[in-house]
């Protein structure tokens, strides 16, 4: 059963339409059949023949020479038979055709026809159903066709509502810049209206109070006395603090030591700070403790003592 399976699935599928051809042909055997019996029959009621026929040597032969007559004693003339009259036998009917039984169906053609038919409905079902996926995954990719042109329209409308934005930003801040810049430009008109007023107060003080002045005749400051300490000041300074240092190293160079002082009203010195090393420590420790051992500075030429005051001291001065 296996064996006849496999060798029909290979086999090439049956005629369709087999068993209304055998019977059309055994249909049309039939009426052939009975139209040549009625032939047949038909002239040998309505037809009789009668034939006559003669026997003559069927290869011709030569005359022999003709014989000296010899008188012979009279015989019977032989009489010829006549030839009988033979009548044709009536003409022997055709068999009749054997009519085609049609073969009872093969159980494996009918077993192939199903399982030809299940595949195709298998088949079919299966292209139905890639069909099916086929305009399914056309539906969602125009769907998400459709989602990212709405996405584009979204993100456009939000640059060029962003854009929109931020140039009325700009706007505003140049706006406010301007205005800025006019406060500035209207404080700064203010201010100089204000220093001119001022400086022109201070020339008009300046002006009526020369006569107060206590500079030399030398002297081109604007002010009624002089803010800072006079040309020998420094060196009475140096003369107080001087003796009081106390150093007996042999350096090279000359290296200054610069020191902040600062005193009261009367020179009472109050505190000393070393501004600029001289490079030397002892000579600007020396130098730190003579102004500790001075104790108060000497008056300027105008009476006051200038504080605080940078003083700078070398060895070989």
């Amino acid at each position: 059963m296996h064996a006849a399976t496999d060798r029909l699935e290979f086999a090439p599928p049956p005629t369709p339409g087999l068993l209304h051809s055998l019977a059309l042909a055994v249909l049309a055997h039939a009426f052939l059949l009975v139209a040549l019996t009625w032939g047949v029959h038909w002239k040998r009621d309505a037809i009789s023949v009668t034939a006559e026929a003669e026997l003559w040597s069927a290869v011709p032969q030569a005359a022999a020479p003709k014989l000296v007559e010899v008188p012979i004693e009279p015989t019977a003339t032989p009489v010829t038979p006549k030839t009988p009259v033979v009548t044709p036998a009536p003409p022997t009917p055709p068999p009749p055709v054997p009519q085609v039984q049609p073969s009872p169906p093969d159980p494996n053609i009918a077993l192939e026809r199903e399982k030809l038919r299940e595949k195709k409905e298998l088949e079919l079902k299966k292209q139905q159903a890639l069909d099916k996926q086929r305009l399914e995954k056309q539906r969602l990719d125009q769907l998400k066709l459709e989602e990212l042109k709405q996405e584009k329209l979204q993100l456009e409308k939000k640059r060029l509502q962003d854009k929109r934005e931020s140039d009325k930003k700009a706007a505003e801040d140049k706006k406010k810049a301007a205005q800025e810049a006019q406060r500035k430009e209207t404080l700064q008109a203010q201010e100089d209206a204000k220093k001119l007023a001022a400086q022109r107060k201070a020339n008009i003080e300046r002006m009526t109070g020369l006569a107060g002045a206590s500079g030399g005749p030398t002297a081109r400051g604007t002010q009624l006395q002089s803010s800072g300490p006079s040309t020998s000041y420094a060196g009475r300074i140096r003369a107080r603090i001087k003796p009081n240092i106390v150093f007996a190293d042999d350096i090279g160079g000359n290296p200054a030591a610069e020191v902040e002082v600062r005193t009261s009203p009367d020179g009472t010195i109050i505190s000393r700070k070393l501004t600029k090393s001289s490079g030397v420590k002892s000579w600007d420790e020396a130098v730190l403790r003579a102004i500790d051992k001075t104790e108060v500075l000497p008056r300027d030429v105008d009476g006051r003592v200038i504080s605080p005051l940078t003083i700078s001291f070398t060895p070989k001065d």
